[in-house]
């Protein structure tokens, strides 16, 4: 470490001032973005496509960007700067959006694919910092990621200015995502592997807990009745029913042992005394996600599911959800 050099607040100063670029890019943020959503929009809904070029770290941007496009529905590809005047510019058709990444607006390779790509009909769109340039003066709409300085110390490697770019095709997507109408369900489609894929494209009913695994009890049962369910079912919680088969609550073994701390005669006691009532619960023709966010928001370890009639046939254990690999 350099003698009297403070790493930490260096680190913070550069985050502070990346933040404070995109705060000023935030607020001036005007009609030219509308214009490119509504661009974007037109052409994924006849079908067509948006193609991303860039150069340098520019260019790494646009892969980003074009990689969360795809994964929210908007079909989007790359076009490799050097290699479209030898063939790349077969990916692109009439009818695309472009979307030119320089922070310039002046980048040499860019310009010189500018008069090639007009030959088609396609919306134009410049991300850069430039509203002036050449790139800008050539294209349909011209997004501003100006920023007043880089976070470098030097102020020239591209660190603000890419953030900036960043972040700007992050507000395009998502706004896009709203403006289409893009589900959970299609975002599904779209991540199959992993956690993420699990939780989206899994139903309740998949993972609960139903039949010998459910652990029920009637609404008159006792304590002792509850924990013997439990045991056979191998379960944290018990499904306390009505005598029409609806659900009067649920007893669990944290239930149990802050009752047993009180009173050691506990199992004696009518369920109904300890239980709680009106529990949380989900349908079972709900989404995992939806399980999974509501064991969240309510802070539970079991969530009871319920069929079209409202009535008792599964749980949801947090225990399952973590086997499983869906949270």
């Amino acid at each position: 470490m350099i003698p009297g050099m403070d790493h930490v607040s260096h680190g913070r100063r550069v985050i502070e001032m990346e933040a404070t670029a995109l705060q000023q890019i935030a607020a001036r943020l005007g009609e030219s973005f509308a214009e490119a959503v509504g661009m974007l929009k037109d052409v994924l809904d006849r079908r067509g496509k948006i193609v991303v070029v860039g150069i340098g770290k520019s260019g790494n941007i646009g892969h980003k960007i074009a990689a969360t496009l795809n994964s929210t529905g908007s079909t989007a590809v790359v076009l490799n700067s050097q290699n479209a005047l030898h063939g790349d510019l077969g990916i692109l058709s009439d009818g695309d959006a472009v979307i030119a990444l320089s922070y310039s607006g002046e980048t040499a390779e860019l310009l010189d694919l500018l008069p090639h790509i007009k030959r088609f009909d396609v919306k134009l769109i410049a991300m850069c910092g430039r509203p002036d340039s050449t790139l800008s003066q050539h294209s349909t709409v011209t997004l501003d990621t100006s920023v007043e300085r880089e976070a470098c110390p030097l102020n020239l490697a591209p660190t603000s200015s890419s953030t900036a770019m960043l972040v700007m095709g992050d507000a395009l997507a998502m706004v896009l995502l709203e403006a289409r109408g893009f589900t959970e369900e299609e975002f599904a489609r779209f991540h199959p592997g992993g956690a993420l894929g699990r939780a989206l494209l899994t139903r309740v009913s998949d993972i609960m807990r139903a039949g010998d695994g459910l652990a029920t009890v009637a609404e008159g049962a006792t304590v002792h009745d509850a924990l013997v369910a439990m045991t056979d079912a191998r379960s944290g919680a018990c499904v306390v029913l009505k005598p029409d088969g609806a659900l009067a609550g649920i007893f669990t073994h944290g239930d149990f042992a802050r009752s047993y701390q009180q009173d050691a005669g506990v199992g004696g006691k009518p369920v109904a005394d300890l239980m709680t009532r009106n529990p949380i619960s989900v349908s079972g023709d709900a989404l995992a996600a939806e399980a999974v966010k509501t064991i969240g928001a309510h802070r539970i370890d079991d969530v009871v599911v319920l069929d079209s009639a409202g009535k008792p046939v599964g749980l949801i254990d947090t225990q399952d959800l973590a086997r499983l690999k869906i949270v």
